[in-house]
This record gives C-alpha cells, structure tokens and sequence, in this order.
C-alpha cells in the first residue's frame, strides 16, 4: 500500500488541460461526434431554459456582477491611496446606487410625461391609422390583417400600453434593491479577489488569466459604450429637441439604451422619433430624423468606438447577434443589454480558460492573430497582383519591341 502512494506521489504533476482532454478523447473514442453534439445541444436548451426559469434574480444578479466588475478599480485606487477597504467599498457601493436611482428617476419622469403628453395626439394618430390602412388595403393586404395592425395604432392602445410600461418601471425599485444588497455583497467579497486569485493561479493558471483579460476586456467595453452612450443620447434628445419631436428627453434614454444593443438597437431607437416626428412635422421631420440619428449613430458607433474598444470584444458579428437574441429570451431586456459581457463571460469560462478549447477561438470570432493574418495575405494578394501585373506590362513591350524594329 505504501509503495504505491510512494509511486503516485512520484508521478509528474499532471498539467490542468490534460485531465480535460484525456475525458474528452475517451468519449470521443466511445461515442460518435454526432451523438457528443447532440447531448450538448440537448444539455445547452435545458441549462437555458432553467436560467430563463429563473430570470427574476438572474437578471439584477449579472447587473450586479457587471457593476462590480466596472466599478473594481475605483475601490483599488482608492485603497492604494490609504482608505479603509470598509470606507472604499462603501463609497463605491454609494456612487453606484446613485447613478442608477438617478437613471431610473430620470425614466419614470420621462414615461409619466409621455403618458401625460400622448392624449394630446390622439388626432394625428387615427389619421395615421386611417392612412396606413388605405395604404395596406391599396396593395392587396387581407382585411383582417389590416384590422390587426390598426388596432395597435389606436390612440387608447398606446395610452394603455404606455402606463403599463411606466407601471412596470415602478418594479424596478424591488430590482434596485436586490442590486443593492447583491451589490454590497459583492463589493465586500472583492476584498478577497486579489488573494483567492493568487491561490487559484498555482493550480489553474490558466482560468486565472483567462478571468484577468475578460474583466479588463469587459470593463473597458462597459466604460467606452457607457461614456459613447451618453453623448450619443445626450446630442440625440437635443436634436430632437430642437426639431419639436415631442419626448426628446425619454427617446434621448432609449437612444442611451439601445447603444449597448449591438446592430439592432439603433433601429429601436429610431422607430419611436420617427412616428412622432411624422405627427407633428410630417415626411420632411421623418428625414431630418433618420439623416440625425444617422450621423450620430455613424460617428460614435462606427468610428469611435471600434477604435477605442479596439479587441476587447473579439466575437463575430453573426455571434453578436445571436447574443442579443439568445440573452434577451434567456432573462429579458437586461439581457440584450448585457449581451456582449455575458457571452464573453462564457466564452471565457469555456474556451478561454481551458487550452484545450483554445483552437476554437478564432471561430468565435476574429482575434488579433485572425486580423494579422488577414492583413498579411491581402498584402501578399496585393503584391501578387502587383507583380503579374508587372509581368503583363513587360510581356507587351518585349513584343512591342521587335514589331517596331522591323518596320524601321
């Protein structure tokens, strides 16, 4: 017995992947490919199904991870500075708290004005009803459907919508609690990150820096869309402002919102300025609208922020999508907001942490090697096409050449 704890002792350290590894070559020796996809395709929906089961504490629980995450450093700083790690993380916890009880007090305003201020319309909206049911019927849409789609248009259905959303903002106060204390909790549990690190890194290093990278990543993405949000709501709602589109201040919100939405979340920004700019300044305030809306949107979000974000976020743009999609279904509209992190929170915790799933990472999503070979073969491509050509050219005035000498 003895001599054989001695031999197993003796044996070399086995690295972190190997045991991963070595599991999946015996089940893929066991079993076929086809089978190990469809028991993880099969294992995937019922994980998700049981997180959207659950989405009343998911939801404020990843905010709240976020939140942690972003405002991480500023209790480092400040402790770095001599604060008491009790002070500093209570003043973090405060700073955080305010901002969104104050974002959220800015919403409910904004919702209660716009459900005082819509009555007001109620005119122009059954006259856009009517015209766009003579439009749907003058290119041969059923009745029936026609009916359907009208009757959202209804100035008491969007009344009656309108308060049941501010209804809803109402619940967020029980969300803003549970953020709270989550928050509390986790600020006070990030004392000891620094230490449970150093203790993990001796025995999964790997993780360890994998963890590292995806809350520097998330944190710069989180900070720069936040930042960029604000200025493209801010210059949004006095836009429309200026322009006399009614509720500038709440579609300037939505506008803050939707930047966190990757691809579609302009598109959802937009929809609202453009019906109440055609009641009150018809088809030339629609284009004013798009025209603004798309300069804002084309400066910050296409110009700005790929370049200080930079491969931060390193996923395709199909897998983007797709986040938005599949966070939103799973926990709700804090899910498409949170798309981006949360599935680089999986990506990490899959693929980035475990060397043997590395190999996938460029699938996911084009990495800074993806990019720098990219660069390299259209610079060959380049110089390729440059070179034939230069052949080309010197092919035509080596026949050119003798053709001339024997005419002279």
């Amino acid at each position: 017995m003895t001599d054989t704890v001695d031999r197993v002792d003796a044996a070399e350290p086995v690295s972190p992947g190997t045991g991963i590894t070595n599991g999946i070559a015996a089940v893929s020796g066991r079993y076929p490919r086809g089978t190990i996809i469809l028991v993880g395709l099969a294992a995937a929906t019922v994980t998700a199904i049981g997180l959207s089961g659950i989405r009343g504490i998911l939801a404020p629980t990843l905010l709240t991870l976020i939140l942690t995450i972003c405002a991480h450093p500023v209790r480092t700083l400040l402790e770095k500075r001599g604060v008491p790690h009790g002070i500093a993380t209570g003043s973090v916890i405060l700073v955080v708290f305010v901002l969104l009880a104050g974002f959220t007090y800015t919403l409910v305003i904004a919702f209660a004005q716009f459900a005082s201020m819509l009555p007001q319309y109620s005119d122009q909206l059954t006259a856009a009803g009517t015209s766009i049911t003579t439009w749907l019927a003058s290119i041969g849409i059923d009745p029936a459907q026609i009916s359907q789609i009208t009757s959202s248009i209804n100035p008491g259905t969007i009344v009656a919508a309108a308060q049941g959303i501010l209804g809803s903002v109402f619940s967020i106060t029980t969300s803003l609690v549970i953020v709270l204390t989550f928050m509390i909790l986790m600020s006070a549990d990030a004392v000891y990150v620094p230490t449970i690190l150093k203790q993990l890194s001796e025995r999964q290093p790997h993780f360890v820096t994998a963890l590292g990278e995806y809350a520097s990543n998330v944190r710069r993405y989180m900070v720069v869309t936040t930042a960029l949000g604000v200025t493209q709501g801010v210059l949004s709602a006095l836009a429309l402002w200026i322009m006399g589109v009614p509720s500038a201040l709440l579609w300037g919100i939505l506008v803050f919102l939707c930047s966190f939405i990757p691809n579609v979340g302009y598109f959802f920004a937009l929809i609202p300025p453009i019906v109440f700019g055609y009641l009150v300044g018809g088809w030339g305030m629609v284009i004013a609208v798009i025209v603004v809306y798309g300069i804002i949107n084309a400066v910050v979000q296409s110009i700005i922020q790929p370049r200080v974000v930079g491969n931060a976020v390193s996923l395709s743009q199909t897998l983007t999508f797709f986040s938005v999609l599949f966070w939103a279904v799973i926990i709700g509209p804090i899910g498409a907001i949170l798309a981006i992190p949360l599935t680089l929170l999986g990506k990490t915790l899959l693929v980035d942490s475990d060397p043997a799933s590395r190999w996938t990472r460029p699938v996911l999503g084009p990495t800074a090697e993806t990019r720098a070979l990219m660069r390299a073969d259209d610079e060959a491509s380049k110089a390729a096409r440059k070179e034939k050509r230069a052949e080309k050219v010197s092919a035509k005035s080596g026949q050119a050449r003798p053709s001339g000498g024997a005419d002279s």
